[in-house]
């Protein structure tokens, strides 16, 4: 990596599946977990790995995506989910793009490693905001579960949601904003045992997912 880059991972109750994940991080990228209010070791786990832990207690994945990067202090952040279905390995591709000047804003599109692993009312939903968003101008095909771009550029996009619609909402803005966006192929796999959705894992979730995306879009 030329520049340097923190990864911020929202966790809410991601103890199990951190050991796993924090170990395959790309040398030379600093962690920082935020502790979105887990009632598990999720904390202990990622100090004892090294992570920078920030709490948040304002619930939502907005809210804990914006605790971490108001804690980054380097040029770039990346920012994946804390479940274990993303490699951070994939990131290198993405980190290279923007410190190149590639693009704006560099985006996972997520490819399953086994069939079955995004149920399809997600993958319904999914594909449905993605087509929005493409007639917006963001030529993507996934919600950017996994993002590069400069901090400061983030920052002054003024993405304001702090619930699932965040990066719906930041794509969106940064189609607005005229930003180059390149979406990068990354792999997606099963869960780390012991960890739940807090979309697909329950109706709750993805009804109020569905919800937010709406809100943010129009």
């Amino acid at each position: 990596m030329a520049v340097s880059c923190d990864l911020v991972v929202p966790c809410r109750d991601e103890g199990p599946a951190l050991p796993d994940l924090l170990t395959r991080v790309p040398p030379g990228m600093t962690v920082i977990v935020v502790d979105n209010g887990s009632t598990d070791d999720t904390a202990a786990v990622a100090r004892r790995l090294g992570a920078h832990v920030v709490s948040e207690s304002r619930p939502g994945y907005g809210a804990a995506v914006d605790a971490g990067v108001q804690a980054s202090t380097a040029e770039l952040v990346a920012v994946i989910d804390g479940d274990g279905t993303f490699d951070p390995m994939d990131l290198e591709p993405l980190v290279d793009a923007v410190s190149a000047g590639e693009c704006t804003l560099a985006v996972g599109r997520r490819r399953p490693t086994s069939p079955g692993l995004v149920p399809w009312p997600a993958r319904l939903g999914n594909s449905l905001v993605s087509r929005w968003l493409r007639h917006l101008g963001a030529p993507v095909h996934d919600i950017a579960p996994a993002r590069v771009c400069r901090r400061a550029d983030l920052l002054s996009l003024g993405v304001e949601d702090r619930r699932f619609g965040y990066p719906v909402e930041l794509l969106s803005k940064a189609a607005k904003a005229g930003w180059v966006i390149r979406e990068y192929d990354v792999s997606y796999s099963a869960r780390a045992d012991g960890t739940r959705s807090k979309v697909s894992g329950s109706l709750r979730g993805s009804v109020l997912a569905a919800a937010d995306f709406v809100r943010v879009l129009t």
